[in-house]
């Protein structure tokens, strides 16, 4: 997968209920970030909470999960 560069949050939630396979977790957040390219994609925050409108970057994937951290 390549890269998706940065973007700013378009919208979060933080999960407390999660699928199975995330139970280990909790609590995480997720984002959709409006991408600068213009796409937008699902990611987790990773570290700082982001909130709607913050800029974030790409961090890197993991288990095919985009992960973005609050841009500085």
């Amino acid at each position: 997968m390549n890269n998706p560069g940065s973007g700013t949050v378009y919208t979060e939630t933080v999960v407390y209920s999660p699928p199975e396979a995330y139970v280990n977790d909790v609590p995480y957040q997720l984002a959709i970030i409006q991408l600068d390219s213009g796409r937008r994609l699902t990611g987790r925050i990773d570290g700082e909470r982001a909130q709607i409108g913050d800029h974030v970057a790409f961090v890197d994937f993991r288990n095919n999960v985009p992960f973005f951290r609050k841009a500085a």
